[in-house]
This record gives structure tokens, sequence and C-alpha cells, in this order.
């Protein structure tokens, strides 16, 4: 690995690394790269692995060239989330923020008949991006593509879904809980759409919290809002990786 650039903040000498952040609601994120950016007075910061807006949990925050190059080594690992599904109602981002596009009775069901459906979509499968999604064509994301009235439609991409563990069930809203393991490019969005044909209503995602990137544990991670606080610098400061600590975290064998 190359030598790190040695970067200077307040007077005081700081080094490239890596930041666990717990992204809140409401925020891209963007807002989150941005607002490190802005108080480490660093152009070079990426993350690994965009959650959207409404979605909170584990960012991995990618600070220095150095660092920003190592952002595959932690795309690559395994994602935990838990996903909180609306059934019976589809929109069109297939979450929160898009018009309902149909609705339909829910069935009734009981917990084994949705696991019984949840064991069906585990292990190696095909899934193509949504239309709104950030992956891109001709560099231009393709949401942006999709408010123009433009949805395009991108070849399917194999992915894996490890585990899907059933969490809990309202039954009163019809508001299905789900723990879900998968690997680097899955959008829970389509697995959650997927799963509402499956029982026969539809479905789109409401909630959505990523708990694990690999071996990095949202429990582990600097609270987003405190990032905006006026000791945000020193709370930040406070959670740094070294790059060489972070990559070799990611390599060690699972248990």
């Amino acid at each position: 690995m190359e030598a790190r650039e040695s970067l200077s903040v307040n007077g005081q000498e700081w080094e490239e690394g890596v930041f666990l952040v717990d992204k809140p609601e409401g925020l891209t994120s963007f807002a989150i790269v941005r607002r490190i950016r802005w108080l480490l007075k660093i152009k070079k910061v990426g993350h690994a692995g965009t959650l959207d807006p409404f979605a909170t949990g584990l960012l991995v925050v990618c600070v220095g060239r150095a660092a920003t190059r190592c952002i595959d080594v932690f795309m690559g690992s395994k994602k935990t989330y838990l996903a909180r599904l609306q059934l019976g109602i589809e929109t069109e981002t297939q979450d929160p923020e898009g018009a309902i596009t149909s609705s339909a009775p829910v069935p009734d069901l009981d917990p084994v008949t949705i696991d019984a459906c949840l064991q069906r979509h585990v292990g190696p499968q095909m899934q193509a991006p949504p239309f709104y999604s950030a992956a891109k064509l001709n560099g231009k994301p393709l949401y942006a593509y999709a408010r123009e009235g433009v949805f395009i439609e991108k070849a399917a991409k194999p992915i894996e879904i490890y585990s899907l563990t059933f969490k809990g069930y309202d039954l009163s809203n019809h508001r299905l809980d789900v723990e879900v393991a998968c690997s680097r490019g899955t959008y829970v969005r389509v697995l959650a759409v997927d799963i509402g044909k499956a029982l026969g209503c539809g479905a789109h995602l409401v909630g959505l919290r990523r708990t694990a990137s690999g071996p990095f544990s949202v429990g582990d991670c600097l609270s987003g809002t405190e990032l905006f606080a006026e000791d945000g610098l020193q709370l930040l400061r406070k959670c740094r990786r070294s790059i060489e600590e972070a990559v070799r975290f990611v390599s060690l064998p699972s248990l």
C-alpha cells in the first residue's frame, strides 16, 4: 500500500482513515460525506455503499486518497439489513418515496406461511437494478432518467441472499419485518417486491436499516446526527480507524 498523505486539521496532523457512521433517516449518504469533508477540510472522501434517504444504519466512510482506493474491498463484504415491508401496496419507486401504483387485499398469513415464502427467496439469483436506483448509464443515475419519464432496463446481475429471517408481522397494519443477509449489489427494495408478489398481494419497502457490512457493525458507529453538533470534529476524530486496521479486519476469516 502506498504511503498515506498527512493531513492537517485545525493545526494538528491528521492521517486519512476509515470511519463508521450511523446514517439517520432523512439524510442522503452524500450529506454525510459532505459533512465529513467539511469537518476535515479534505476533498477526497467516499463511502462504501449508498443508503437511500429513508434508510438508516451503517455507512463506511473512507477519507483520503489511499482510503478511497480501498472502497471496493469494503463494498465486497456481506451486508445485513433489517427491512420492513408494507404488504398490499406497491409504489413506483418500491419504497415510501414514490406514488402508489396498485393495492390489493392481503391474505391471511401466519408465521409458518411467511417463513416458507421467505426461504424460497434464499440463495443465488439474478436481480436487475430498479428504475429508481443509483446504478448509472452513461454516467447518469437511473433515477435521474426515471424522473424525466425515461425508464431504463439494465441487465440482471448475479446476487445472493444468504439468509432471510422472519422477525415479526403486524397483522393490523400488514407490515412484515425481516432480517436480510445478502451479497454486494443486492437491492432490498426489489427483494421486497418479489416477496410481496409471492405472497399474492404486492409490497413495498417502508423501512431499511443496515446493521452490518462484513465485520463492521452499526453498534460501533458514530451517530450521524453527532457529526452536526458543535463538537462533531472531536467526536469524529475519536472514531477513526487506520486504513491498515480496517482492511485487516475485513480480511480476517469468518468464524
